[in-house]
């Protein structure tokens, strides 16, 4: 049986944090030196997301925490206790962690978060042509001409883009408007 199918029939075929059965995925809790069935547990979309970028957090969606967090396998209890710990200012978080009990192994992997999916997510740099790290509402200017995929254009060299976004899952690649059209942009045929 392969690790994934073990992983389901180990859930239930359900999210292990709040039982949801749709879009379910595989999310590896870092920090520990486990085999990697030991430290993989089933996670819905959005438990996931959420886990990864800790700006969206949906507070109320964690209350399932409430039951999660007895589950017998490791490490689910271990990210019942980091998101806990996230959300102790809440109030009804930290009275369950309050009566979470975890033992000493388990409760070093819990606050050793290891290099989190989050860190990784954060340390993609967007550069322009020149090396020079761009930010979220920068201006650049096109190096190139480029032709517009699906317009009639061709952006040209000079042309100024001004309140770009990057793309966060894609470093080589920032989004901004020309003459009122919301493109994607190669970093490497801008300078800022």
């Amino acid at each position: 049986m392969s690790l994934s199918l073990s992983l389901l029939e180990r859930a239930g075929h359900a999210c292990e944090l709040c039982n949801s059965t749709s879009n379910l995925i595989s999310y590896e809790v870092l920090g520990s030196d486990k085999s990697k069935e030991d430290v993989v547990i089933i996670a819905c979309g959005t438990c996931a997301d959420q886990l990864l970028e800790h700006e969206v957090i949906a507070v109320n969606h964690w209350r399932c925490l409430n039951e999660s967090m007895w589950s017998e396998v490791p490490a689910v209890q271990v990210v019942a206790y980091r998101m806990l710990a996230k959300l102790s200012k809440e109030g009804w978080p930290q009275d369950l962690l309050d009566m979470l009990y975890l033992d000493e192994p388990l409760l070093a992997w819990a606050k050793n978060e290891g290099v989190s999916n989050e860190a990784k997510i954060v340390a993609v740099k967007h550069v322009d042509s020149n090396g020079v790290e761009l930010q979220t509402g920068d201006s650049v200017v096109l190096i190139k001409d480029l032709k517009v995929k699906g317009a009639s254009f061709v952006a040209k060299r000079g042309t100024p883009v001004r309140n770009i976004s990057l793309v966060h899952d894609n470093p080589a690649h920032i989004e901004g408007k020309i003459n009122g059209q919301q493109i994607v942009i190669l970093t490497q045929y801008v300078k800022k």
